[in-house]
């Protein structure tokens, strides 16, 4: 099974997650000082919000599957459209390690498809090295994900 998964940045934490408990008619599943997650089955979406310094808006959207052969299928479809990935393996973000692979769309949004393996007690693995701030999409500039046949 598949489900979206959309990351928004938030300014205030609290107002959001009052929010979007009314919107969703649910509480989080999970939520850090930082952080909140709305895993719902109706619509069947893993929503999440975060207050690491980034503009407030759309950060990311993406795929979350169950198996390692799902996201193989997805991974396989990418390449084939010759899109430019970024894999990560058993990388940590949003408290949780994940394999994932990462694309950017032709307007520029960047998508991750990824496999949740198990939680983390940080936000990112580069939590503990430096404070950056921002969420776990790979930045722009580190990473092409243009289009090979561009």
């Amino acid at each position: 099974m598949k489900r979206m998964h959309l990351h928004v940045s938030v300014d205030d934490i609290d107002k959001s997650i009052g929010f979007y408990n009314s919107l969703f008619g649910a509480t989080p599943t999970v939520s850090k000082p930082d952080y909140a997650k709305w895993m719902l089955d109706d619509p069947l979406v893993n929503f999440a919000i975060s207050k690491r310094g980034a503009t407030p808006g759309l950060d990311h959207i993406g795929i979350q599957v169950e198996s390692d052969a799902e996201l193989s299928e997805i991974k396989e479809r990418l390449e084939k459209a010759e899109m430019s990935l970024l894999t990560e393996e058993g990388t940590t973000c949003c408290y949780a390690k994940s394999d994932k692979h990462w694309v950017q769309d032709p307007s520029g949004i960047a998508w991750e498809t990824y496999r949740t393996l198990d939680t983390a007690p940080t936000f990112s693995a580069q939590e503990a090295i430096e404070s950056s701030g921002a969420c776990c999409a790979p930045a722009t500039q580190k990473v092409q994900f243009m289009s090979r046949k561009q």
